[in-house]
Protein backbone atom coordinates (compact mmCIF):
# COMPACT_ATOMS: atom_id res chain seq x y z
CA UNK A 1 0.00 0.00 0.00
CA UNK A 2 1.09 3.71 -1.09
CA UNK A 3 1.19 6.13 1.85
CA UNK A 4 -0.33 9.41 0.88
CA UNK A 5 2.86 11.18 0.53
CA UNK A 6 3.95 8.99 -2.72
CA UNK A 7 0.82 9.02 -4.28
CA UNK A 8 0.97 12.13 -6.02
CA UNK A 9 4.61 10.64 -7.64
CA UNK A 10 2.45 7.56 -8.79
CA UNK A 11 0.41 9.35 -10.36
CA UNK A 12 2.96 11.85 -12.28
CA UNK A 13 4.60 8.07 -13.43
CA UNK A 14 1.06 7.16 -14.73
CA UNK A 15 1.16 10.23 -16.77
CA UNK A 16 4.74 9.84 -18.03
CA UNK A 17 3.94 6.19 -18.62
CA UNK A 18 0.65 6.81 -20.73
CA UNK A 19 2.71 9.81 -22.50
CA UNK A 20 5.39 7.72 -23.69
CA UNK A 21 3.67 4.20 -24.03
CA UNK A 22 0.24 4.82 -25.03
CA UNK A 23 -0.73 8.61 -26.78
CA UNK A 24 1.48 8.16 -29.62
CA UNK A 25 0.06 4.59 -30.49
CA UNK A 26 -3.67 5.12 -29.39
CA UNK A 27 -5.67 5.86 -33.13
CA UNK A 28 -3.38 2.93 -34.57
CA UNK A 29 -4.76 0.50 -31.74
CA UNK A 30 -7.90 1.96 -32.63
CA UNK A 31 -8.50 1.14 -36.03
CA UNK A 32 -6.08 -2.37 -35.96
CA UNK A 33 -9.15 -3.32 -32.98
CA UNK A 34 -5.89 -4.88 -30.59
CA UNK A 35 -3.27 -4.16 -28.88
CA UNK A 36 0.34 -4.86 -29.59
CA UNK A 37 2.22 -7.97 -26.73
CA UNK A 38 4.47 -5.60 -25.86
CA UNK A 39 1.97 -3.31 -24.04
CA UNK A 40 1.28 -6.24 -22.28
CA UNK A 41 4.82 -7.07 -21.22
CA UNK A 42 5.54 -2.94 -20.17
CA UNK A 43 2.19 -2.61 -17.95
CA UNK A 44 3.16 -5.93 -16.85
CA UNK A 45 6.74 -4.37 -15.88
CA UNK A 46 5.04 -1.16 -14.88
CA UNK A 47 3.10 -2.79 -12.37
CA UNK A 48 -0.38 -1.79 -13.87
CA UNK A 49 -1.21 -5.10 -13.67
CA UNK A 50 -1.08 -6.31 -9.81
CA UNK A 51 -2.77 -3.56 -8.22
CA UNK A 52 -5.35 -5.44 -6.68
CA UNK A 53 -2.83 -8.24 -5.54
CA UNK A 54 -0.46 -8.54 -2.30
CA UNK A 55 2.63 -8.03 -2.50
CA UNK A 56 3.64 -12.13 -1.49
CA UNK A 57 2.21 -12.44 -4.74
CA UNK A 58 4.39 -10.02 -6.65
CA UNK A 59 1.72 -7.25 -6.86
CA UNK A 60 1.83 -4.40 -5.34
CA UNK A 61 -1.94 -4.00 -3.07
CA UNK A 62 -2.62 -0.62 -3.73
CA UNK A 63 -5.10 0.75 -1.74
CA UNK A 64 -8.50 1.97 -4.00
CA UNK A 65 -7.53 5.59 -4.29
CA UNK A 66 -4.60 5.10 -5.39
CA UNK A 67 -5.84 2.24 -7.70
CA UNK A 68 -8.41 4.55 -9.30
CA UNK A 69 -6.10 7.35 -9.84
CA UNK A 70 -4.08 5.23 -12.06
CA UNK A 71 -7.31 3.93 -14.39
CA UNK A 72 -7.97 7.45 -14.58
CA UNK A 73 -4.42 8.73 -15.88
CA UNK A 74 -4.98 5.77 -18.34
CA UNK A 75 -8.55 6.33 -19.33
CA UNK A 76 -7.46 10.28 -20.31
CA UNK A 77 -5.34 8.70 -23.23
CA UNK A 78 -7.08 5.46 -23.88
CA UNK A 79 -10.15 4.39 -22.81
CA UNK A 80 -9.43 0.81 -24.17
CA UNK A 81 -6.09 0.33 -22.11
CA UNK A 82 -8.09 1.66 -19.22
CA UNK A 83 -10.66 -1.03 -20.03
CA UNK A 84 -8.84 -3.74 -19.88
CA UNK A 85 -6.64 -2.39 -16.66
CA UNK A 86 -9.75 -2.10 -14.97
CA UNK A 87 -11.30 -5.41 -15.99
CA UNK A 88 -7.89 -7.80 -15.60
CA UNK A 89 -7.31 -6.08 -11.90
CA UNK A 90 -10.87 -5.49 -10.19
CA UNK A 91 -12.40 -8.81 -11.71
CA UNK A 92 -10.14 -11.51 -12.74
CA UNK A 93 -7.29 -10.77 -9.88
CA UNK A 94 -9.00 -9.66 -7.33
CA UNK A 95 -11.76 -12.78 -7.75
CA UNK A 96 -9.25 -14.99 -6.95
CA UNK A 97 -7.53 -12.50 -4.00
CA UNK A 98 -11.15 -12.51 -2.09
CA UNK A 99 -12.05 -16.16 -2.84
CA UNK A 100 -9.39 -18.42 -4.13
CA UNK A 101 -7.41 -21.01 -2.23
CA UNK A 102 -3.90 -21.33 -1.28
CA UNK A 103 -3.03 -22.51 -4.08
CA UNK A 104 -4.82 -20.88 -7.02
CA UNK A 105 -3.44 -17.76 -5.30
CA UNK A 106 0.60 -19.10 -6.08
CA UNK A 107 -0.20 -20.57 -8.86
CA UNK A 108 -1.83 -17.80 -11.01
CA UNK A 109 -1.77 -14.15 -9.15
CA UNK A 110 2.03 -14.00 -9.63
CA UNK A 111 2.10 -14.35 -13.33
CA UNK A 112 -1.35 -12.53 -13.38
CA UNK A 113 0.78 -9.33 -11.85
CA UNK A 114 3.36 -9.74 -14.09
CA UNK A 115 1.61 -9.76 -17.30
CA UNK A 116 2.71 -13.29 -18.15
CA UNK A 117 -0.82 -14.16 -17.69
CA UNK A 118 -4.26 -12.25 -18.78
CA UNK A 119 -6.89 -12.68 -17.15
CA UNK A 120 -10.71 -12.73 -17.80
CA UNK A 121 -14.05 -12.48 -16.45
CA UNK A 122 -16.96 -14.50 -17.62
CA UNK A 123 -20.61 -13.54 -16.40
CA UNK A 124 -22.69 -12.45 -18.78
CA UNK A 125 -24.57 -14.46 -21.37
CA UNK A 126 -26.24 -14.16 -24.52
CA UNK A 127 -29.62 -14.58 -22.66
CA UNK A 128 -28.01 -13.37 -19.40
CA UNK A 129 -27.22 -9.91 -19.03
CA UNK A 130 -28.70 -8.11 -16.38
CA UNK A 131 -30.55 -10.83 -15.35
CA UNK A 132 -27.17 -12.38 -14.04
CA UNK A 133 -29.08 -15.49 -12.09
CA UNK A 134 -30.83 -16.47 -15.13
CA UNK A 135 -27.30 -18.00 -16.56
CA UNK A 136 -27.59 -20.87 -18.90
CA UNK A 137 -24.37 -22.10 -18.93
CA UNK A 138 -23.84 -24.70 -16.41
CA UNK A 139 -21.33 -27.20 -14.73
CA UNK A 140 -22.19 -30.87 -13.46
CA UNK A 141 -19.92 -32.67 -11.00
CA UNK A 142 -18.95 -36.19 -12.60
CA UNK A 143 -17.13 -37.08 -9.09
CA UNK A 144 -13.64 -35.76 -10.11
CA UNK A 145 -14.63 -33.19 -12.46
CA UNK A 146 -16.66 -30.68 -13.62
CA UNK A 147 -17.92 -30.41 -16.84
CA UNK A 148 -19.09 -27.13 -18.40
CA UNK A 149 -21.45 -26.59 -20.79
CA UNK A 150 -22.72 -22.98 -22.51
CA UNK A 151 -21.14 -20.06 -23.87
CA UNK A 152 -20.63 -16.42 -22.48
CA UNK A 153 -20.39 -13.31 -24.43
CA UNK A 154 -19.08 -9.30 -24.48
CA UNK A 155 -15.64 -10.56 -22.45
CA UNK A 156 -13.14 -8.83 -22.41
CA UNK A 157 -9.94 -10.41 -23.31
CA UNK A 158 -11.39 -13.28 -23.79
CA UNK A 159 -9.50 -14.85 -26.11
CA UNK A 160 -5.89 -13.76 -25.11
CA UNK A 161 -6.25 -14.59 -21.77
CA UNK A 162 -4.66 -17.62 -20.19
CA UNK A 163 -7.05 -17.98 -17.31
CA UNK A 164 -10.95 -16.81 -16.95
CA UNK A 165 -12.71 -16.83 -14.75
CA UNK A 166 -16.52 -19.02 -15.55
CA UNK A 167 -19.50 -18.42 -13.55
CA UNK A 168 -21.78 -21.69 -14.49
CA UNK A 169 -24.99 -22.83 -12.84
CA UNK A 170 -24.45 -25.92 -10.75
CA UNK A 171 -28.37 -26.49 -8.94
CA UNK A 172 -31.75 -26.59 -10.17
CA UNK A 173 -32.09 -23.23 -7.40
CA UNK A 174 -31.69 -19.90 -9.53
CA UNK A 175 -28.62 -18.29 -7.26
CA UNK A 176 -26.76 -21.68 -7.71
CA UNK A 177 -23.98 -20.67 -9.36
CA UNK A 178 -20.45 -21.56 -8.80
CA UNK A 179 -17.29 -20.25 -10.26
CA UNK A 180 -14.27 -22.11 -12.03
CA UNK A 181 -10.91 -21.27 -13.19
CA UNK A 182 -10.73 -22.02 -16.83
CA UNK A 183 -7.71 -22.41 -18.62
CA UNK A 184 -6.56 -21.58 -22.54
CA UNK A 185 -6.12 -24.52 -24.18
CA UNK A 186 -7.95 -26.63 -21.94
CA UNK A 187 -9.83 -29.28 -24.12
CA UNK A 188 -13.65 -27.85 -25.09
CA UNK A 189 -13.08 -24.02 -24.48
CA UNK A 190 -12.72 -21.76 -27.25
CA UNK A 191 -13.37 -18.12 -28.42
CA UNK A 192 -15.16 -16.89 -30.77
CA UNK A 193 -13.29 -13.97 -33.47
CA UNK A 194 -13.10 -10.41 -31.73
CA UNK A 195 -16.82 -8.19 -32.05
CA UNK A 196 -17.16 -5.38 -33.55
CA UNK A 197 -18.09 -2.42 -31.69
CA UNK A 198 -18.70 1.24 -31.97
CA UNK A 199 -16.23 2.17 -28.86
CA UNK A 200 -13.23 0.74 -27.03
CA UNK A 201 -11.92 -1.56 -29.78
CA UNK A 202 -8.68 -1.95 -29.15
CA UNK A 203 -9.38 -3.51 -25.71
CA UNK A 204 -10.85 -7.43 -27.25
CA UNK A 205 -14.62 -8.48 -26.38
CA UNK A 206 -15.56 -11.99 -27.61
CA UNK A 207 -17.95 -14.83 -26.84
CA UNK A 208 -16.51 -17.64 -25.49
CA UNK A 209 -17.70 -21.69 -25.70
CA UNK A 210 -17.69 -24.39 -23.46
CA UNK A 211 -18.21 -27.50 -25.34
CA UNK A 212 -17.87 -30.54 -22.51
CA UNK A 213 -15.00 -28.74 -20.96
CA UNK A 214 -13.53 -30.93 -18.08
CA UNK A 215 -12.16 -28.63 -15.44
CA UNK A 216 -10.58 -29.84 -12.02
CA UNK A 217 -12.95 -29.51 -8.74
CA UNK A 218 -9.47 -27.95 -7.57
CA UNK A 219 -9.95 -25.17 -10.38
CA UNK A 220 -13.66 -24.30 -7.98
CA UNK A 221 -13.19 -21.12 -6.87
CA UNK A 222 -14.46 -21.50 -3.23
CA UNK A 223 -17.80 -23.57 -2.19
CA UNK A 224 -20.06 -24.77 -4.92
CA UNK A 225 -23.09 -22.18 -5.01
CA UNK A 226 -21.66 -19.73 -4.06
CA UNK A 227 -20.50 -18.28 -6.99
CA UNK A 228 -23.49 -15.60 -7.18
CA UNK A 229 -22.66 -14.13 -3.70
CA UNK A 230 -19.03 -13.79 -5.12
CA UNK A 231 -19.98 -12.08 -8.18
CA UNK A 232 -21.83 -9.73 -6.87
CA UNK A 233 -18.87 -8.67 -4.29
CA UNK A 234 -16.56 -8.56 -7.21
CA UNK A 235 -18.77 -6.43 -8.93
CA UNK A 236 -18.91 -3.65 -5.66
CA UNK A 237 -15.10 -3.22 -6.41
CA UNK A 238 -16.00 -3.42 -10.27
CA UNK A 239 -18.11 -0.57 -10.38
CA UNK A 240 -16.00 1.65 -8.61
CA UNK A 241 -12.78 0.72 -11.35
CA UNK A 242 -15.67 1.49 -14.00
CA UNK A 243 -16.09 4.81 -11.96
CA UNK A 244 -12.26 6.07 -12.15
CA UNK A 245 -12.72 4.73 -16.22
CA UNK A 246 -15.49 7.01 -17.13
CA UNK A 247 -13.93 10.03 -15.22
CA UNK A 248 -10.67 9.31 -16.58
CA UNK A 249 -12.70 9.48 -20.50
CA UNK A 250 -14.34 12.50 -19.07
CA UNK A 251 -11.66 14.34 -17.71
CA UNK A 252 -9.92 13.45 -21.47
CA UNK A 253 -12.50 14.86 -23.14
CA UNK A 254 -13.03 18.27 -20.98
CA UNK A 255 -9.50 19.04 -21.56
CA UNK A 256 -9.25 18.85 -24.53
CA UNK A 257 -12.42 21.03 -25.18
CA UNK A 258 -11.39 23.22 -22.61
CA UNK A 259 -7.81 23.51 -24.67
CA UNK A 260 -9.72 24.05 -28.03
CA UNK A 261 -12.17 26.72 -26.41
CA UNK A 262 -9.08 28.69 -25.37
CA UNK A 263 -7.49 29.15 -28.86
CA UNK A 264 -10.50 28.44 -31.08
CA UNK A 265 -11.66 32.43 -32.49
CA UNK A 266 -15.21 33.09 -33.58
CA UNK A 267 -16.71 36.59 -33.92
CA UNK A 268 -13.48 38.38 -32.93
CA UNK A 269 -13.45 36.48 -29.73
CA UNK A 270 -12.25 32.98 -28.06
CA UNK A 271 -15.08 30.73 -27.93
CA UNK A 272 -14.69 30.04 -24.48
CA UNK A 273 -16.05 33.52 -23.74
CA UNK A 274 -19.29 32.91 -25.27
CA UNK A 275 -21.94 31.86 -22.41
CA UNK A 276 -22.70 28.76 -24.80
CA UNK A 277 -19.81 27.23 -24.77
CA UNK A 278 -18.04 28.69 -21.35
CA UNK A 279 -21.43 27.39 -19.62
CA UNK A 280 -20.77 24.01 -21.05
CA UNK A 281 -17.23 23.72 -19.67
CA UNK A 282 -18.36 25.34 -16.19
CA UNK A 283 -20.97 22.60 -15.42
CA UNK A 284 -18.63 19.81 -16.90
CA UNK A 285 -15.70 21.37 -14.09
CA UNK A 286 -18.40 21.08 -11.39
CA UNK A 287 -19.41 17.70 -12.26
CA UNK A 288 -16.33 16.29 -12.77
CA UNK A 289 -15.54 17.47 -9.41
CA UNK A 290 -18.56 15.81 -8.14
CA UNK A 291 -17.57 12.79 -9.23
CA UNK A 292 -14.27 13.11 -8.26
CA UNK A 293 -15.51 13.56 -4.51
CA UNK A 294 -18.19 10.79 -4.70
CA UNK A 295 -15.27 8.36 -6.10
CA UNK A 296 -12.76 9.62 -3.36
CA UNK A 297 -15.43 8.43 -0.41
CA UNK A 298 -16.60 4.73 -2.04
CA UNK A 299 -12.67 3.94 -2.39
CA UNK A 300 -12.54 5.16 1.37
CA UNK A 301 -15.24 3.12 2.49
CA UNK A 302 -13.98 0.15 0.41
CA UNK A 303 -10.78 0.57 1.57
CA UNK A 304 -11.97 0.44 4.96
CA UNK A 305 -13.95 -2.46 4.34
CA UNK A 306 -17.42 -1.46 4.28
CA UNK A 307 -20.58 -2.84 2.06
CA UNK A 308 -19.95 -0.13 -1.06
CA UNK A 309 -23.32 -1.81 -2.32
CA UNK A 310 -25.30 1.51 -2.95
CA UNK A 311 -22.16 3.74 -3.22
CA UNK A 312 -20.53 1.58 -5.91
CA UNK A 313 -24.14 2.14 -8.24
CA UNK A 314 -24.39 5.69 -7.22
CA UNK A 315 -20.53 6.57 -8.76
CA UNK A 316 -20.83 4.02 -11.60
CA UNK A 317 -24.19 5.26 -12.79
CA UNK A 318 -23.26 9.23 -11.88
CA UNK A 319 -20.02 8.93 -13.64
CA UNK A 320 -20.86 6.92 -16.83
CA UNK A 321 -23.46 9.52 -17.58
CA UNK A 322 -21.08 11.96 -17.06
CA UNK A 323 -18.67 10.82 -19.52
CA UNK A 324 -21.13 10.09 -22.09
CA UNK A 325 -22.59 13.91 -21.78
CA UNK A 326 -18.96 15.17 -21.58
CA UNK A 327 -17.66 14.02 -24.77
CA UNK A 328 -21.17 14.68 -26.47
CA UNK A 329 -19.95 18.31 -25.39
CA UNK A 330 -16.59 18.43 -26.38
CA UNK A 331 -17.86 17.07 -29.88
CA UNK A 332 -19.72 20.14 -30.16
CA UNK A 333 -17.63 22.23 -28.86
CA UNK A 334 -14.99 21.12 -31.56
CA UNK A 335 -17.50 21.63 -33.99
CA UNK A 336 -16.52 20.26 -37.52
CA UNK A 337 -12.86 18.78 -36.13
CA UNK A 338 -14.73 16.79 -33.17
CA UNK A 339 -16.22 14.89 -36.09
CA UNK A 340 -12.45 14.04 -37.54
CA UNK A 341 -9.87 11.83 -35.86
CA UNK A 342 -7.72 14.76 -35.22
CA UNK A 343 -8.46 15.94 -31.93
CA UNK A 344 -9.29 12.14 -30.72
CA UNK A 345 -12.55 13.78 -29.49
CA UNK A 346 -14.65 11.27 -31.67
CA UNK A 347 -12.88 8.37 -29.57
CA UNK A 348 -13.60 9.57 -26.80
CA UNK A 349 -17.42 9.99 -27.58
CA UNK A 350 -17.16 6.55 -28.66
CA UNK A 351 -15.34 4.84 -25.85
CA UNK A 352 -17.40 6.73 -23.11
CA UNK A 353 -20.99 4.77 -24.30
CA UNK A 354 -19.88 1.51 -23.06
CA UNK A 355 -18.91 2.66 -19.34
CA UNK A 356 -23.04 3.00 -19.56
CA UNK A 357 -23.35 -0.98 -20.26
CA UNK A 358 -20.67 -2.79 -18.89
CA UNK A 359 -20.80 -4.28 -15.12
CA UNK A 360 -24.48 -3.15 -15.18
CA UNK A 361 -26.45 -0.66 -17.14
CA UNK A 362 -27.08 2.28 -16.11
CA UNK A 363 -30.90 1.72 -15.40
CA UNK A 364 -29.57 -1.41 -13.28
CA UNK A 365 -27.66 0.77 -11.04
CA UNK A 366 -30.56 2.78 -10.80
CA UNK A 367 -32.48 -0.56 -9.54
CA UNK A 368 -29.95 -1.08 -6.83
CA UNK A 369 -29.85 2.66 -5.68
CA UNK A 370 -33.58 2.19 -5.34
CA UNK A 371 -33.49 -1.14 -3.45
CA UNK A 372 -30.84 0.25 -1.03
CA UNK A 373 -32.43 3.57 -0.02
CA UNK A 374 -35.61 1.84 -0.03
CA UNK A 375 -34.00 -0.52 2.98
Amino acid sequence: MLHNAHTQQFIDFCKQFATKYIRPNVLAWDKAGAFPKWLYEELGKAGFLGMQIPEEYGGTALDYHTYTQAIIEISKVCGSVGLFIAAHNSLVSRHIVQFGSDMQKAKYLPQLASGEYLGAWALTEPSAGSDAVSLQCNAVFDGNSWVLNGSKIFITQGASAQVVVVLAKTGNEKNNITAFLVEKGTKGFSAGKPLDKLGMKACETVQLFFDNCIVPDSNRVGNAGEGFRQAMQILDGGRISITALSLGIAKGAYQIALQYAKQREQFGKKIIDFQATGFKLSQTATELYAAELMLKDACAKKDAGLSTTKESAMCKFFASELAVKTANDAVQILGGYGYTTDYLIEKYYRDAKLCTIGEGTSEIQQLIILKEIWK
